[in-house]
């Protein structure tokens, strides 16, 4: 009688496999379609980044601002984009992650607006305001949605996708700079401002395409509509009902409506040692990300150049170019590695090379550029556009997968918020000091500086990473829970685990 048990049972699952390949191949793309689509947000703020460095240029010549000034122009996205940030975890619990991200568009998209028609430099603050505000809710939200509706196997490299965009961003910043650096003073910057508003054009037309996530869907009690998601986004009807009921756990749907965001903040603001660990992680790589000067390398890079000895606008914005290429080029490296080598043997690489490169740029500026030496200057292109390879390779998209696969359900929205603001306040503080501190102590000293913040970064990683590859987000959320050697190389055996227990216990 078992033997027939095993028969009958064993003919749909033969049927089954025969259609495996088509179904997988057929979900593959549609959840790349979803990834690709949520993480176009993400070519907005680089597009600005990219763009700024060459339009700061001009925007001296036009409306004639001081060093203060530029710094604040530059930097002030950076800190008011927390604002975006703190309040996009909120409202994506409110209103859903996909409604979050067109949001998120609209605003940026009327600040780029008032940028490229601004005639004075208040107003030209005026949409750098609401310009960091967008930008704030969709660095936020992209790869929390990403993570949430991506399966464990790639969700990886997905969610490395908004990092792709941002470094395409920062390369069409700087091929727009030098396209149209040829315009007259007063027009050129507005135009290369302007173009910016155009990828809002795409995700309007992303919200008819990508659903929302199953995860918050869920949490709202929605779980027909989850499992509906769960069907596209899984190769097989019995996959999406195991991660449907894990989802489930995890959220704690008997308790979801009691579960208010003060609740929220209380834990995070008093956790346990298991979310306190993922807290330093979560926080601590989005500081380093930033704090290691990335966005100095890339909003300054023609100030840089103009150190090591080149002279004229178009040499500088030409090399700005390069390292746009390289950046943009390096992250296609570590789509391709993360879900295979994982994310802890990135960021060492990764760390460690920066640190080298930074130190190399901080000897080149120091010793090598007298008299405009060649030698000086292709040193320094060679260590910036190292940098950025190395950055793009680990540090870069990896902090944003981290950030977005390592909180518990009930907590991610807010706590990849509270990780978003980390990393825009560094930003903002490297971006408005840069100028200062390169009077200070001389552009070379400040890259010496950042060299030995990276070197710390690689004792973080050492120290605060685990490796989170090829497992749930569920299962992530256990590991947290440990607190030994097992913790800190992400190597517990989790199959053997009680995930509801688990949960309750908290």
């Amino acid at each position: 009688m078992d033997s027939e048990f095993v028969e009958e049972d064993d003919v749909p699952a033969l049927s089954f496999d025969n259609r495996q390949p088509e179904k997988t191949k057929s979900t593959k793309k549609y959840v790349m379609a979803c990834a690709i689509f949520a993480s176009l947000n993400s070519v907005l703020l680089g597009y600005d980044v990219g763009v700024m460095s060459g339009a700061i240029i001009f925007i001296q010549e036009d409306l004639h601002i001081n060093e203060v000034q530029e710094e604040v122009l530059v930097g002030i996205l950076s800190i008011i984009s927390l604002l975006g940030s703190l309040a996009g975890g909120k409202t994506s619990d409110a209103i859903g992650r996909k409604w979050t991200m067109a949001f998120a568009a609209v605003v940026f998209q009327t600040g780029a607006t008032i940028m490229a028609f601004a005639p004075s430099f208040t107003v030209l603050m005026l949409g750098r305001l609401l310009a960091g505000i967008g930008i704030g809710f969709g660095v936020m939200i992209a790869p929390v949605y990403i993570a949430e509706i991506s399966p464990a196997v790639a969700r990886g490299s997905l969610t490395s996708f908004p990092e792709i965009f941002i470094n395409l961003g920062i390369l069409l910043g700087y091929v727009s700079n030098y396209a149209f650096s040829g315009l007259p003073a007063h027009v050129n910057w507005r135009v290369m401002l302007g173009v910016g508003v155009l990828p809002s054009v795409f995700i309007g037309f992303a919200l008819f395409v990508i659903p929302e996530s199953p995860r918050w869907l869920v949490m709202q009690n929605r779980v027909e509509e989850a499992r509906s998601v769960l069907l596209k986004t899984n190769d097989s009807a019995r996959e999406a009902e195991d991660q449907l009921a894990e989802i489930q756990v995890a959220a704690g749907l008997a308790n979801a409506g009691k579960y208010e965001a003060r609740a929220v903040w209380r834990e995070l603001l008093t956790p346990s040692p298991g979310v306190r660990r993922m807290l330093i992680t979560g926080c601590g790589i989005q500081c380093f990300q930033q704090i290691t000067g990335i966005d100095a390398t890339v909003y300054y890079s023609p100030t840089i150049f103009k150190s090591a000895g080149i002279k004229s606008n178009t040499q500088l914005l030409a090399a700005t170019v390069a390292v746009g290429f390289t950046k943009t080029l390096f992250i296609l490296v570590a789509i391709f590695l993360i879900d295979r080598v994982g994310r802890k043997p990135l960021l060492y690489v990764s760390t460690i090379g920066m640190t080298t490169c930074l130190l190399g740029l901080g000897l080149t500026l120091s010793f090598l550029v007298n008299n405009g030496a060649v030698v000086g200057v292709r040193l320094a292109i060679l260590c910036v556009c190292g940098n950025v390879a190395f950055f793009s390779v680990g540090l870069g998209p990896v902090c944003w997968v981290l950030t977005s696969e390592i909180f518990p359900l009930r907590l991610r929205a807010q706590a990849s918020a509270l990780g978003a603001v980390g990393s825009r306040v560094s930003s903002g503080v490297v971006a408005m000091s840069f100028l200062s501190v390169s009077r200070a102590i001389t552009v070379g000293g400040t890259f010496f500086a950042f060299a030995g913040i990276s070197a710390l970064a690689v004792g973080f990683v050492y120290s605060c990473v685990p490796e989170t590859k090829g497992k749930s987000l569920e299962e992530i959320e256990m590991m947290f829970h440990y607190n030994d050697g097992e913790w800190q190389s992400g190597e517990l055996e989790l199959g053997d685990l009680d995930v509801e227990h688990l949960v309750q216990k908290e």
